[in-house]
């Protein structure tokens, strides 16, 4: 087989977990083996983040290339059939297909479950997974929310019954499936795992595997071992292909660990503490940094120098920019985007940073930060928690636990960075009055830092 110029693409995207759950960005006691390899061999992300705390949103940014808000989907989204999310347009998937890439999706979508927001009308040519935010892991049934049980297994548009089979390893194995089958036009598999989302399920041996663990991390640990092996297994199958040193592989996460009550399988109504944002303030849903900074790596053996460790922050957003720039592919005159290619700093041609403001928003949250510093707005420590605090000033260049909230201080980065805010959220409320406006071009974040 003659490998294509242009490089495959893999992007594996695990659900709820944490900067504390892997092994590659430092002492961790979950067992990542073949995650800290694909580290070791290319770029280990120390500050790279989600657009969004939470599912739905994180997925559109790293599809899209917006941020959520522009992209029309800033919450989670429900379960219900038929419901519509992420609308109409160019996402990674789109362009990589229009520039003849094969394009397949292996796990979980959650950008809506009516036709018009499926996977293959946004651009993938084949789909193995399930609509929705969650199911169970063994017979793919949606039991959560105030709703009726909702079956949520699909290949293609077909609804598919596989009760009994482990959800991880399916998608493992459905990935693999895809990788062999590559022919000669470069490929992209989105990769999508739902661990370790709630419900904590995992086969025994993984459970065994974890044994010495507390319970709540025993089973985060059982699930990420069944992803870890499900990584190895991905790139044993590039190698038999021979493509392995012509594909990108990107790993990372939606959102940072979920404290959710319902993580817990023994009845308790307590907080859960099984996954780690090692070290940082907050989890899921909260835009402290331990919900929006994600465990993230990038491998390219023909290009990215093994061992790269890049401190720059980046976005989820960067993704399409990045890719479309290592492909070749030129940016389409009537797409906006809010990332920016970061594949200089992937491949060593550029070392020293750009000065960056990079912004959030979730449910009356916002924040910006130009990577030193940090002004926090209405803030939650985690989903469904109470605010916090109203307004908070970090100088993430000596606290990146966010323990010190300097704004009473009077800094004169807290001037700063609250006019940039200022303008963000002005433009949040302009992005979600224009969105349903089919066709209208929205104008660009500013992220030049002032």
């Amino acid at each position: 087989m003659t490998t294509p110029e242009r490089p495959h693409l893999i992007v594996i995207y695990t659900d709820d977990l944490g900067y504390g759950d892997v092994g590659f960005l430092g002492p961790s006691d979950i067992a990542t083996p073949h995650l800290d390899a694909l580290a070791a061999g290319g770029a280990t992300m120390r500050r790279w983040y989600s657009n969004s705390p939470v599912c739905s949103p994180s997925r559109a940014a790293l599809l899209t290339g917006c941020h959520p808000s522009r992209a029309g989907v800033d919450h989670i989204l429900g379960a219900p059939r038929g419901r519509d999310g992420l609308p109409p347009q160019p996402t990674l998937a789109s362009r990589l297909a229009d520039a003849g890439y094969a394009t397949s999706m292996v796990g979980k979508w959650h950008l809506g479950t009516s036709e018009s927001s499926s996977p293959r009308a946004l651009g993938f040519g084949s789909f193995f997974g399930f609509l929705a935010g969650c199911v169970d892991y063994y017979s793919h049934i949606m039991y959560w929310g105030d709703h009726h049980p909702i079956h949520d297994l699909w290949t293609g548009t077909q609804e598919t019954w596989r009760n009994g089979e482990y959800l991880t390893t399916m998608i493992t194995d459905a990935a693999v499936q895809v990788i062999d089958e590559v022919a000669d036009d470069p490929m992209f598999l989105f990769v999508s795992y739902n661990a370790p989302h709630y419900p904590l399920h995992a086969p025994q041996e993984y459970v065994d595997r974890n044994a010495h663990l507390p319970e709540d991390r025993r089973m985060i640990a059982a699930m990420m071992s069944a992803v870890d092996d499900g990584v190895g297994e991905i790139v044993a199958a590039l190698e038999r292909q021979g493509i392995r040193d012509n594909t990108i592989i990107l790993f990372s996460s939606d959102n940072g660990p979920s404290a959710e009550e319902r993580n817990w399988l023994n009845g308790e109504e307590i907080a859960f503490a099984g996954g780690s944002a090692g070290g940082l303030r907050g989890h899921k849903g909260s835009l402290y940094e331990g919900g929006i900074r994600m465990p993230t790596l990038w491998s390219w053996p023909a290009r990215i120098t093994p061992g790269t460790q890049i401190t720059t922050c980046c976005q989820m957003s960067d993704v399409l920019p990045t890719v479309l720039d290592a492909a070749g592919i030129p940016p389409a005159d009537q797409h906006v985007v809010d990332g920016s290619s970061v594949l200089d700093l992937l491949t060593g041609t550029k070392s020293e940073p750009e000065d960056r403001l990079l912004y959030w928003e979730y449910d009356g949250q916002t924040a910006v930060s130009d990577g030193t510093w940090k002004l926090v707005r209405n803030v939650r420590e985690r989903l469904g928690a109470p605010t916090v605090e109203k307004i908070g000033l970090y100088h993430l260049a000596v606290d990146e636990a966010e323990t010190s909230n300097l704004y009473a201080a009077d800094h004169s980065e807290a001037v700063r960075l609250g006019a940039a805010l200022d303008d963000f959220e002005t433009r949040l409320t302009g992005w979600q009055q224009q969105i349903s406006q089919q066709g209208q071009e929205l104008s660009p974040i500013p992220t030049a830092a002032p």
